[in-house]
């Protein structure tokens, strides 16, 4: 399946910018062309960046939708969800929205790691009272914190915080974390379920993909 991939990160790091699109190819199989949205190197960590972000998102998916078969806004607020699903006629996922749809599915208390400002909101809408957060934790600014040694140390020392105070799975509510492979750090040293949100945004593109599929009789 071809997919594109829209990064709310603007960058001409070509790791970093194909990062989510290696795997979701890695864990799905997915020939994915992978674009980022212009003016935002800090990506989407506040309102402003996020109302920014929104319309950009949209024009850079009506420029992908003609030669994929699906999209994915690889950011956790997913911004420009509904315009973009508006303005093309294939399935878009956010990833944020695809996380918490994961961590429910889990049940019992979603621990989210993030940012330091406020949870995106289709994390903290889907959540409510099952959500609780790393009391104590500074946070990361942006999701390019994440990429320095401070920003790693501070990931882990929030998910052991929320795992501490009684977290039955985490998700990484930035998908930063996607970008460093965070998951399967926070698993061995955790032992718990961690929600990626960029291959949560993967499983659930490939369930919107086979209800769209005619099954044989």
């Amino acid at each position: 399946m071809r997919v594109g991939l829209i990064r709310a990160l603007s960058t001409t790091d070509r790791r970093l910018l194909h990062a989510h699109g290696r795997l979701l190819h890695h864990v799905f199989g997915y020939e994915v062309t992978t674009r980022c949205i212009p003016d935002q190197p800090h990506g989407v960590h506040d309102a402003a960046s996020y109302e920014a972000a929104g319309p950009k998102v949209a024009e850079l998916a009506r420029e992908l939708a003609g030669g994929v078969d699906a999209l994915i806004i690889s950011c956790a607020a997913d911004p420009g969800l509904e315009e973009t699903r508006a303005a093309v006629g294939i399935p878009v996922i956010g990833a944020g929205s695809a996380a918490a749809a994961a961590a429910l599915a889990y049940g019992g208390r979603v621990g989210v790691l993030g940012l330091k400002h406020p949870v995106p909101t289709p994390i903290s809408s889907a959540l409510g009272e099952r959500m609780i957060l790393p009391a104590g934790s500074d946070g990361v600014e942006t999701s390019n914190g994440f990429l320095l040694p401070t920003g790693i140390f501070t990931s882990l020392s929030g998910a052991q915080m929320l795992a501490d105070a009684g977290a039955d799975v985490i998700l990484q509510a930035s998908t930063g974390l996607s970008s460093i492979g965070m998951a399967g750090v926070l698993r061995r040293k955790l032992g718990l379920p961690v929600i990626d949100a960029v291959t949560a945004a993967g499983s659930m593109l490939t369930a919107a993909i086979s209800m769209r599929t005619p099954q044989p009789v």
